[in-house]
């Protein structure tokens, strides 16, 4: 079973809605029985609280579920728990490796190096949700392309 943690700042926003639009590509594909997924964040300012509203609007709109999913921090283990740790920008992968320490096993990744490379903006401060999912949804088939690609699926 392969295991994929996306991260973004507060796990409110970007990083779940990424595990919920991801679980549910893989749910298509009929293979959610060979990965599974989860979401974090690298900051405690957010931690306990649910999937902020016009995330879960988005997803809504898109027919994904979300609810239940609170915001948690990664944690050292979580290194060693996942195979993939997918993060939304830059100043997410400075935040992973502050908390787990070097990336010794080469598992982080930006969600967008799957996909051409670049950052997902955080709709929190640019309020474009739109744009968000669509780079989010970019990044996850491109993501599954790379595993499928590598016989890691």
């Amino acid at each position: 079973m392969i295991k994929v943690l996306f991260v973004c700042h507060g796990n409110i926003c970007r990083s779940p809605m990424a595990e919920f639009i991801f679980r549910d590509m893989i749910k298509k594909e009929n293979i959610s029985d060979k990965i599974e997924i989860a979401s974090c964040a690298v900051s405690r300012e957010e931690l306990g609280n649910p999937v902020y509203y016009a995330a879960k609007e988005k997803l809504n709109e898109m027919g994904i579920n979300c609810m239940g999913k609170t915001a948690r921090i990664i944690t050292k283990r979580d290194y060693n728990d996942y195979d993939y740790i997918l993060a939304m920008e830059d100043k997410n992968i400075n935040g992973i490796t502050k908390i787990t320490g070097e990336d010794k096993d080469k598992k982080v990744f930006k969600l967008l190096d799957f996909a051409g490379g670049g950052n997902i903006s955080d709709p929190w401060y640019t309020r474009d949700f739109d744009r968000t999912a669509q780079d989010i949804i970019k990044g996850c088939e491109g993501f599954l392309n790379y595993l499928k690609e590598n016989n890691k699926i």
